[in-house]
């Protein structure tokens, strides 16, 4: 997440607003947690949470309940350069959150604060660290450093080790009801139909309807999921997937090919889930899990190879002739 140039505040989104209430009532009674396990499906909005409270934490006048945009912890925080925010996500080209950072972390939470009397600790995604990573981390966990507050963010709660889970306060975040993403969407499409649009493509999920709009995704993915949906209706072939999916990485097209199969699934009349199609369509899922968590783990499989067995299987099973 880019943590330069943001705005002088940082607020929670509007669906998140019942929450933020909450977790503003734990800061002023004192009861904050010192691990905070934010869960919920991928872009709905959980980084911008971590970051509103972080800066937050930081800041020292609060207004209205969120950081005040005004003193020197905010400018600090605004231009990426606060020295009591350590903000961990899996470097470049890299998928996992690795041990050396972790550590780095711990050694951070161990320090006197520099600016302030809190330190804040955001990890984004928490279910991307390896086991190493995880055990480096619970050293903080288990004897947390005074005024040293861990907010987590993952996508997968069972991704996230028990160790983990059982020493973080775990808050479950929900995607968002239509209406309120549609408004909030609204306001960088200036174009209610086309926020419809968007939203619907991005199965409801505000974040990357942003994205998608920001960088002129829509009819790339559009195309995609024709090609896809043809070739689980025998009326398309490999090679035109895989040339849609030639600019995405491992965990990207496995993302997509985890959503039009859900979908796909979602379609499927109650006694259809039960038929040939309908177990054949929940074996591949499966398979596209597994996958999904060995590359979360580490796993480094050969990405040509990948896509192919992974099409063919669906083409296979799924197709006219499955």
């Amino acid at each position: 997440m880019e943590l330069s140039g943001l705005p002088p505040v940082s607020a929670p989104l509007p669906w998140q607003r019942e929450l933020w209430g909450q977790l503003e009532q734990q800061l002023e009674g004192g009861q904050l947690p010192h691990a905070l396990l934010l869960s919920g499906p991928p872009d709905i909005g959980k980084r911008r949470l971590a970051l509103a409270l972080a800066r937050k934490l930081l800041c020292h006048e609060p207004v209205d309940g969120m950081n005040c945009g005004q003193c020197h912890a905010c400018h600090l925080s605004a231009g990426g350069t606060h020295g009591d925010l350590c903000w961990l996500e899996p470097e470049e080209k890299s998928r996992v959150i690795k041990i050396d950072q972790v550590r780095a972390v711990v050694e951070f939470a161990n320090k006197t604060a520099n600016f302030g009397r809190r330190k804040v600790i955001v990890l984004a995604p928490a279910d991307s660290m390896n086991n190493n990573a995880a055990n480096a981390l619970l050293k903080s966990l288990e004897e947390p450093a005074a005024e040293t507050y861990l907010i987590l963010a993952c996508n997968r709660l069972q991704g996230v080790p028990a160790t983990i889970r059982s020493r973080c306060q775990i808050r479950k975040l929900a995607t968002p009801a239509p209406g309120a993403a549609l408004d909030w969407l609204d306001l960088t499409t200036g174009d209610r139909a086309l926020s419809e649009q968007l939203l619907t493509m991005a199965e409801g999920r505000p974040m990357l309807a942003e994205s998608l709009h920001l960088s002129g995704g829509a009819a790339q993915l559009s195309a995609l999921r024709q090609a896809l949906h043809g070739l689980m209706s025998g009326q398309g072939g490999i090679a035109e997937v895989g040339a849609l999916l030639s600019d995405l990485d491992i965990e990207e097209l496995l993302t997509r090919i985890d959503e039009e199969l859900r979908c796909l699934i979602r379609g499927f009349p109650p006694e259809g889930l039960s038929g040939a199609r309908g177990r054949a369509a929940f074996g591949v899922l499966d398979e596209v899990l597994t996958i999904q968590r060995a590359v979360a783990g580490g796993a480094n499989p050969n990405r040509q190879l990948l896509v192919e067995a992974l099409l063919a299987k669906m083409q296979r099973e799924l197709g006219a002739g499955g």
